[in-house]
């Protein structure tokens, strides 16, 4: 299980949560990263916390405006040495997701872009509503043909997209959430997998937040290793 990563979605702005999820999610069997997300970073705290962290984590911002807009947000994450991963929107454009990636190399040739496509709480239908006229996989692909134009460094997708994305770019990084234990209850999401089957889908990392950290999050991640042992 070494070569599986495994994010886990510390989604509060409850510091004190926050360490209680880091401190025992952490394990020697398999690699698991914090994500901070909109709720913890624009927390009272969070942000001072972040500052001060010591290991690798993902800062999950999804930036989504003008190419300048963007990259000034960048400029002031700079002091977030530990920041391994940024997440972009697609939906910005060729334009912004070039500046960005381009600025991330001269603060931190360390952060990786990520960029996010479809989130995973919409469907088809809700893809139609906002005015779209692909389906989510065609949208999906369209929009990793950006992330290869402007060299960001992978995708986030489902993993029902994400065996799709792997046969055309075999060297991206792809992330998924959407991730649920088997049983587990799906609440806001439309396209769920669990881990072993996102894995088969060659996905590169799963984000798993609800599955992990609701209730005993000791026994969750065992319940965790214990599935993907399986």
């Amino acid at each position: 299980m070494k070569n599986k990563t495994i994010f886990v979605a510390c989604d509060t702005s409850d510091l004190d949560k926050v360490k209680k999820i880091i401190n025992k999610t952490r394990n020697n069997k398999i690699k698991i990263i914090p994500k901070f997300g909109l709720q913890f970073f624009y927390s009272k705290r969070g942000r001072k916390f972040l500052e001060k962290m010591k290991y690798d984590f993902w800062l999950d911002l999804k930036i989504n405006d003008i190419p300048q807009t963007a990259i000034s947000a960048l400029d002031s994450l700079k002091d977030l040495k530990k920041c391994k991963y940024i997440t972009v929107h697609a939906s910005g454009g060729l334009e912004m997701l070039k500046a960005v990636k381009k600025k991330t190399k001269k603060i931190n040739k360390n952060l990786k872009v990520l960029v996010v496509t479809v989130l995973t709480s919409l469907n088809d239908k809700s893809l139609k509503q906002i005015g779209h006229t692909k389906k989510v996989k065609r949208l999906v692909l369209k929009q990793a043909a950006l992330v290869k134009q402007s060299n960001c460094d992978g995708i986030v997708c489902s993993a029902k997209e994400a065996l799709m994305v792997r046969r055309k770019y075999k060297n991206f990084l792809i992330i998924t959430p959407g991730i649920r234990l088997p049983g587990d209850n799906s609440d806001d999401q439309m396209r769920i997998m669990t881990p072993k089957d996102a894995f088969k889908n060659k996905v590169s990392g799963i984000v798993i937040g609800r599955s992990l950290i609701k209730g005993n999050i000791k026994n969750n991640t065992k319940r965790l290793l214990d599935h993907l042992n399986k």
